[in-house]
């Protein structure tokens, strides 16, 4: 089934005596709702917000103008980019809710399964938001299986839903960190007891006000989603989650140096709640959100010392992006929109987390690789969901006929290869329950809204009506601001019928 990677590595690479034959370390690094324009490398002014360690891997590596998500939220991004399938084929992949079940079946493969039949060892540390457990959703208390070990992991991790979300406790491998059987997890969607304080009941004691919803439990002072008993020696400070991240991502790494290694970085900055650790609160001038971004750059660069300090660097694959594009306002009164200055979170593009404008997909898209990626900058096509078939190619794996539908081989790409070719196009949808979706085709990008209420919005949530079908000329309206269907009836109808035979057809790779 393999083909041998030295062979692979030499008809890429060339063979010398700088080469290693060792397979390539690789690591993803996941952002949270971080957009095109968050970062420095991508346009943030410094005055605003300062990303030294994220800009340096784009100095030294390539940087995509046309990198994307295949999702606008969370749970769908994280599935396609997994398993490269598009979320919408597969019911039960919008934003997964406290209690949901593993979202992941462990007969799907993964890009996990891919690197660990290579020989890989693998692990996901950071936000999980893919479900846990049976049909009936995770037992806290006991063994939280199926989950990543059954899809290719060999460790975990998890903050196992997203933060705003109960619960707030780690999963590591099967079971709850910390947790106290004397204390049992209890998590569900109706309130407890008649006493339980809620965002509420007890707004007078919130340290971050909630405007949307964020108002069930309270855990640390903040209000999430959902209600939670117990578990208290299980619990976990919002100031501490990127620490802990990069802790037990060190210590993984060191114990799994002399093996080739996937990590997957699941980042859960710049979600919210925003609340970034003390010694970053005040580092920009954007509040918590700006803040957050720090912590962010902060990881990046605490995982390349510890690279440089194992003499790794040469030896990895390092491939930056996020799981969508940014918002501000999204449910609690952090100053995001009051702070913003002049920054422009999206970049050039409209919208953003949840819409399928260019804002809600495109976002930074780095890879680095010390010594074998030249730095520059690439308008190719790519996309997260295009990773499995990649570093199947790197590795020598053929995929199974019967999986990763939609996941492309672009590694010359990636590698910035010359004459390397990205993807003609793309399909972006949003959260999945809407039903809406993108497609780039080209320099054309038609949006289709199927929702009841057929709308498009901005970052301060603020939304409008939409016909149904748009189309929009990206070359001289990267902001998507005129529908240009009127004018080119055969590009419109055309696209259209593409999209639809993309949905129809349950697969695009060959």
């Amino acid at each position: 089934m393999k083909k041998s990677f030295l062979i692979i590595f030499c008809i890429l690479f060339g063979c010398s005596k700088n080469n290693t034959t060792d397979k390539p370390n690789i690591i993803v690094i996941m952002a949270d709702d971080l957009g095109y324009g968050d970062v420095g490398a991508y346009g943030a002014k410094p005055k605003n917000v300062k990303t030294p360690h994220i800009d340096k891997l784009a100095e030294g590596g390539l940087k995509f103008t046309s990198g994307y998500c295949s999702a606008s939220t969370c749970t769908p991004t994280r599935y396609s980019f997994l398993t490269g399938t598009y979320a919408f084929r597969k019911e039960g992949t919008g934003i997964a809710p406290p209690n949901s079940p593993a979202i992941i079946q462990p007969e799907t493969e993964t890009i996990a399964d891919i690197l660990k039949e290579d020989g890989y060892k693998t692990a996901v540390i950071g936000k999980w938001h893919l479900g846990l457990g049976g049909p009936e959703g995770p037992d806290w208390n006991g063994e939280l299986k199926p989950g990543p070990r059954e899809i290719g992991f060999d460790y975990n991790f998890l903050l196992p839903t997203t933060n705003d979300r109960v619960p707030q406790v780690y999963v590591e491998n099967y079971r709850v960190k910390n947790l106290d059987p004397n204390d049992p997890l209890w998590v569900g969607r109706k309130k407890p007891s008649e006493d339980h304080p809620t965002g509420i009941t007890h707004r007078n004691t919130l340290r971050m006000n909630w405007n949307d919803g964020h108002n069930n439990t309270i855990h640390n002072g903040i209000g999430r989603i959902g209600f939670y008993t117990g578990g208290h020696a299980a619990r976990f400070r919002d100031e501490d989650l990127a620490d802990e991240w990069q802790k037990q991502a060190e210590k993984w790494i060191e114990k799994n140096k002399e093996h080739p290694f996937f990590l997957f970085f699941s980042s859960h900055d710049i979600h919210v709640p925003r609340m970034p650790h003390e010694r970053f609160q005040g580092q920009s001038d954007m509040s918590y959100r700006g803040d957050a971004i720090v912590q962010l750059d902060w990881n990046v660069g605490a995982l390349m010392e510890t690279l440089d300090r194992l003499d790794l660097t040469e030896n990895t694959l390092i491939i930056f992006v996020s799981d969508n594009g940014p918002v501000l306002d999204d449910g609690y009164d952090d100053e995001a929109n009051e702070a913003l200055n002049d920054h422009k979170p999206g970049g050039p593009f409209s919208g953003g987390k949840y819409t399928v404008y260019e804002g809600g997909t495109r976002t930074p898209f780095i890879t680095y690789w010390k010594g074998m990626i030249q730095p520059g900058i690439s308008d190719k096509m790519v996309s997260t969901i295009d990773l499995a078939a990649s570093v199947a190619a790197l590795t020598g794996v053929n995929l199974p006929y019967d999986g990763f539908l939609d996941s492309f081989n672009v590694l010359d790409a990636l590698l910035g290869k010359t004459d390397a070719k990205g993807r003609d196009y793309i399909v972006s949808q949003d959260n999945g329950l809407r039903g809406n979706y993108g497609l780039r085709d080209g320099n054309w990008k038609l949006q289709r809204h199927d929702s009841k209420r057929m709308y498009n919005g901005d970052l301060s949530m603020r939304v409008w009506p939409v016909p149904q079908f748009t189309l929009f000329d990206l070359e001289n309206d990267i902001g998507e601001t005129k529908d240009v269907s009127a004018e080119y009836p055969e590009i419109f109808n055309t696209m259209k019928n593409q999209l639809q035979k993309i949905i129809d057809d349950g697969r695009t790779r060959n």
